[in-house]
Parts: structure tokens; sequence; C-alpha cells
């Protein structure tokens, strides 16, 4: 295999390979809105058994939601600002991309359609059942990649199998590389220093409006000057500013942060430690996208849909399995694996354990762990009209983690990821 030098911004994050040895396609993504596509995947169980009308049977209605130029959690802002509806989505989708995902909402209303300056909202029908984040099985990605190389479709496609489903830079906030410093220092009860990083932090990748920005902030002195200046986009610091204008704690400004937003910054963390695990295994020598005696792993029901968990013992059928990891979290048990050892061993070196991710300060931040696949798991990939790349990912996935193999950028940021 040709080895590939890995740019700093992923390293930050945990990433320290390549795993495909094609040579790199070069080019940039998303360079306008519309050359970057994403099309939610729901069960069958949901697109098989819908009504077009509401009735005692199917009372849940299922929207589609198209959104441009913001993330999914501002999104749902300004649909709740503008029509005053709360959604709730599947999945979380970044601003910089044209998105058709699903969402639902228990208020009652006669909407069903609507536009709002960013999203466009449209009826489909009515379920029977609550709509379920394990009603989203994948996502389908329509993406132009401009000035990019020529390259060798069939090469690259055999090596597909080999990607590693490391969490992508939109996990970690991009440029400013923020969101897992942030969860790191909640794990450790440092609230403050967590809103000092949330405040402050920046990196040599950050625009330098944004740099200048949390220079100021590092003095509390500048705060009032800086929320007259703070742009509509930072509506995240200007309620932590406020709140400690207003002299409230630590832990009292970071609940300024809604929620949803909160909890990624734990999550995020796990993401670095999922990161940081996965290259540290591969570089010695590990075939982690495969299961060996001992793992725990996915049974698969088909391409795409992971099914239960399962000890995976010498004799199965390993084509029918994927290889998972447990994440950090106050619910991680040490089984002796591979990959459990490697998880606690890092943990260690963060100067953590388990149990702080119960936070007793903060327990709605609190996170039992989970699992997750190794294998990227591709399907469906096409290259069509020199530039523009099709292919489909089950839930979780992201897109980034495959064009980094296939583009392998010398300045990812620059490159649009």
């Amino acid at each position: 295999m040709v080895i590939y030098d890995v740019p700093e911004v992923d390293k930050k994050i945990g990433i320290k390979l390549y795993s495909t040895s094609s040579p790199g396609t070069g080019g940039f993504i998303k360079g306008s809105l519309d050359d970057f596509k994403v099309f939610e995947i729901l069960h069958n169980s949901i697109v098989d058994d819908y009504s077009l009308f509401k009735n005692g049977k199917y009372k849940f209605p299922l929207f589609s939601l198209q959104k441009a130029g913001l993330d999914s959690n501002h999104a749902l802002i300004e649909i709740k600002n503008i029509l005053g509806i709360n959604f709730r989505c599947l999945g979380i989708k970044d601003s910089k991309a044209v998105s058709t995902q699903f969402c639902t909402t228990d208020q009652n209303f006669e909407i069903k359609s609507s536009n709002t300056p960013h999203t466009k909202l449209r009826l489909i029908g009515f379920t029977k059942d609550r709509l379920r984040k394990s009603h989203l099985v994948g996502n389908q990605f329509q993406i132009i990649i401009r000035n990019m190389e020529d390259f060798n479709q069939q090469d690259f496609s055999t090596e597909t199998s080999f990607i590693p489903n490391f969490y992508g830079l939109q996990r970690f906030g991009s440029a400013r590389l923020v969101t897992h410093l942030v969860g790191r220092q909640i794990l450790k009860k440092d609230f403050k220093n967590a809103v000092h990083i949330l405040l402050c932090h920046t990196s040599s990748f950050d625009t330098k409006f944004s740099t200048e920005i949390r220079k100021k902030c590092e003095d509390p002195a500048n705060y009032n000057s800086v929320l007259k200046t703070l742009p509509l986009g930072m509506d995240i610091e200007r309620g932590i500013l406020i709140s400690l204008l207003n002299g409230k704690d630590s832990i009292s400004s970071l609940r300024t942060v809604p929620i949803n937003i909160r909890r990624l910054f734990i999550h995020a963390y796990q993401s670095f430690l999922f990161n940081e695990c996965i290259s540290s295994l591969i570089m010695a020598g590990e075939e982690v996208t495969k299961c060996v005696d001992k793992d725990l792993c996915f049974e698969l029901e088909n391409a795409q849909i992971l099914g239960k968990l399962r000890k995976f013992s010498t004799g199965m059928d390993a084509v029918e399995n994927v290889p998972a990891m447990q994440l950090a979290g106050y619910g991680l048990r040490n089984r002796e694996g591979r990959f459990e050892n490697t998880m606690l061993k890092k943990l260690s070196e963060e100067g953590l354990t388990t149990k702080d991710f119960f936070v007793k300060e903060m327990q709605e931040l609190s996170v039992q762990g989970g699992f997750r696949q190794l294998p990227l798991m591709v399907s469906n990939f096409e290259y069509e009209n020199k530039n523009l790349i099709k292919f489909r990912l089950p839930v979780g996935a992201y897109a980034t983690t495959l064009l980094r193999e296939l583009m392998k950028p010398l300045n990812p940021i620059e490159a649009g990821f």
C-alpha cells in the first residue's frame, strides 16, 4: 500500500492514516449548496405503510423537510420562530448542503406545506407509529467535486470496503475543532474551562473574523463590546456571554446552549476517542473492518441495515457480520476484546474513567455508550459526468470520510470539508 501524508487537521480529530492506496483526485467540494445533496432513506416499515389521510390508525404526521444554508438544528429553530411548530428530525445535516430529510411533530395544525427562508416543508402522509431514529436507515449522496483529476473508479471501488467508519470533521466544529474539547472538559467537571474553550478557542484553520472575536473574549471586560459585534450565526456565544454578564455560573451559562447541541459536545469527544482507537489499531496491524474471534459484531439484515449484536467466533460467516466497537460511556465494559482494551487504554491516557461519563452536575449530558460499526459500508458507488459522485451510506456514517479517501486533500478545510 502507498503511504500518503495525512493533513494535520485530520490528526487533530484522531484520523492518522488513509486506508486506500489510490492516488487522490484533489479538487474541492461544497463550491455551492447544490454541489452537495443528501437524501435520507427510511426503513421499509414506514415507506410501505402510511396513509395520505389522518385517521384513527394512521395519526402521526410524516413531513419531508428540504433545507439549504442552515444545519438541521437551526432549521428547526427557524421553523419554530416563523410557523410556531416544534418539529423533530431524525438526522442532523450540515448547513453547506441541500438536504432532504424527514420530520414529525406532536402539535395539532392544518399545515400541508409551507416555506421559510431556508426550508421547504411538505406533508407526505400519516404513519401508524411515531417516527423514531431507528426508522432512518441511511443516506443517499450526490456530490460534485470541482477541479478533480481523473481516477480509476474500479480500483477505488474495490477499496471502499476497507474504509473505516471514522467520524468526519463536521462532528468537531470543522475549522475551529472545538466540540470535543468542550466535551472533554465537561467530563472532567471543569465547567469553567469548558465555557472558556467554547468562547475563546480557535485554530490555525479558523477564520480571521472568528479568531479576532475569540481573542477579545479572553478578557471578560470585553464581553459587552463583543456582544455588539456578534453576527447572528454566533447565537451560542451570545447566550453564554449574556448569562455570564448577568452573574450566572459556568454550569448555568452552558445550559443556555440548546440541549441537542450540548449533547454534541460529549458525543464529539466520544467520536474523537473512537477515531483515535481505530487509527492506533490499524497502525498496529489490526484489520478492523472484518470480524475476528471474540469481536462483538452486528448481524447484517441487508447491505446497509444492521441487526442484533452477537459475539463472533471462528466458523461464523464473516460476510454476514461487521465488527462493532463500544463507544466510551459509563456503560463501557471490559470484555478483554481488542477494541475494548484499546478504548480503556485511551481513556486512561486522557485521565478519565468510564464513571466520568455520568455527569452528576449536568445529568442531561451523561452518556451510557453504545456501539458503532467499524467499516464505512459504502454501497451503490457511481462516478458520473466527470465530477459527480453518487453513493449510499448507513445512518451515522459520514460522506466526507469516503471523500477524504477519494480526494486525499492537502488542506481539507480549503477543500470544503
